[in-house]
């Protein structure tokens, strides 16, 4: 299968299955597309006259060129990864590389747009104890095997208001690591409200990285982040988050935006972050029920794609002039990205990557905590939910029928498990409004590369 498109003056073809990526001429594009629907004289003269300075001799050599790229397995490859879905988390069985900690199922802020339910997950306000921190991080190492660098994310409601108990959990595990022979990275997940000097220079130096919630324009972020009186928090937040990346020498961080029916010309939402002085920045589309009033309607989803475009050339221009800056989306490895299990089997979510709430439960991931038919067991015992994890074991690219047909399946792995989950009532099935995005950025992502491989040239 091959996928292509044009984009920023750019002629592209993605070999699926070899991973290969070329970008050709106007008449090697057309050529490619009808190679192999007729014979070499029928292709030459289906093109002939169609360009300027283009003798049939010359397409008739396009021809001979494309039939060395399929010969060589770089265009028209065939997909044989099938059999090999579910080998890398097969071997991986019960192995456990990073977790998720819900220190605090409460927040100060009322975002109306929150999956969580403004941090209590559909439950009751709850603080993670020291104790169950502690045994959770123990969990972590005794069930990772091998595996030497392991995973934290301090998440909420907001974690920092359980700032203390954050501290305690990260020294403990500094404290056997070298003994385990383990090396644990933490990110911290904060709105930001209760961020002083003491939260910056600690997670400085503790933090691998640290994810800070904005979603851009005053208007826009103070629409739905507010606190509990009503009141926006872009005012509050902004000049901490300033700070906090100043000390960080600009590096590890993630400004995070969501965007909604609100503002779906997000990329003026990224203007203003990029005028904050920040620029390692992500922007998610909201996920919601199709009914709710911040749900993305289908005209939301043709101007965001043009959002998606419009960013890409923003980059580009911001590269040359020397003030480049980064895109979540938009960062892929060409050349040494996940290996192909990787791309096939997914996230590792219920499987090797799981969510703890406060009282010690554990669940596939954030997104289904709360949904008690998820829950896999807790710290203390382990995995006793054998028949959820084998779900989200057998849960890859090809458990998907939808995605066997898909260009894009080798950069997705067939999606999140959770937002399908919500979307269609089971984890191996497509959330197609998700899918349609996901495709636009990772044609605007493979540009940016052609771009950059072309600049270098």
């Amino acid at each position: 299968m091959i996928h292509q498109y044009k984009l920023a003056g750019h002629n592209i073809v993605m070999d699926i299955a070899s991973g290969s990526i070329h970008e050709v001429d106007d008449a090697t594009y057309d050529m490619i597309a009808i190679y192999g629907q007729s014979s070499k004289e029928e292709a030459v003269r289906e093109l002939s006259g169609r360009y300027e300075r283009v003798s049939d001799e010359e397409l008739a050599e396009i021809y001979d060129e494309v039939a060395d790229l399929a010969a060589e397995g770089k265009l028209f490859a065939e997909d044989t990864f099938a059999p090999m879905a579910g080998e890398l988390k097969a071997r991986t069985s019960g192995v456990v590389k990073a977790l998720c900690l819900h220190v605090a199922h409460s927040c100060n802020l009322n975002c109306s747009y929150c999956f969580a339910s403004q941090g209590r997950f559909h439950g009751e306000r709850a603080l993670m104890s020291f104790e169950t921190g502690k045994r959770a991080i123990d969990f972590l190492v005794e069930n990772s095997g091998t595996r030497r660098n392991l995973e934290v994310d301090f998440f909420g409601g907001e974690p920092l208001l359980n700032w203390e108990v954050v501290k305690q959990i990260v020294e403990y595990a500094r404290s056997i690591e070298k003994e385990k022979g383990k090396n644990i990275r933490f990110t911290l997940t904060t709105n930001g409200m209760l961020i002083d000097d003491e939260v910056i220079e600690f997670s400085n130096r503790e933090m691998h990285n640290v994810v800070l919630s904005l979603d851009g324009r005053k208007e826009v972020h103070d629409r739905f982040r507010k606190d509990y009186a009503g009141n926006g928090s872009w005012e509050t937040i902004v000049p901490k988050f300033q700070k906090f990346v100043e000390a960080r020498g600009g590096k590890n961080y993630y400004i995070r935006g969501t965007f909604t029916h609100a503002n779906p010309d997000f990329l003026e939402d990224i203007k203003v972050m990029l005028d904050l002085g920040f620029t390692e920045l992500s922007m998610e589309p909201v996920v919601c029920a199709p009914g709710d009033p911040m749900a993305l309607t289908e005209e939301d989803r043709k101007i965001v794609c043009g959002q998606y475009e419009k960013l890409a050339e923003l980059m580009l221009e911001r590269e040359k002039e020397g003030r480049p800056f980064t895109f979540y989306h938009y960062m892929i490895d060409l050349e040494d990205g996940p290996c192909i299990y990787k791309r096939i089997s997914g996230c590792g979510s219920g499987t090797e990557y799981m969510a703890v709430t406060p009282w010690g439960d554990l669940f596939p991931c954030h997104q289904f905590v709360g949904e008690d038919s998820f829950k896999l067991g807790d710290i203390w015992n382990g995995v006793t939910n054998t028949a959820v994890r084998s779900e989200f074991g057998d849960c890859n690219v090809y458990a998907r029928e939808e995605c066997r047909d898909c260009w894009a399946r080798l950069y997705c792995a067939g999606g999140c498990a959770a937002n399908a989950y919500h979307a269609t009532g089971s984890v191996r099935g497509v959330y197609e409004n998700g899918c349609k995005l996901f495709r636009k950025r990772l044609e605007c992502a493979i540009m940016l590369k052609v771009a950059e491989s072309s600049e270098e040239e």
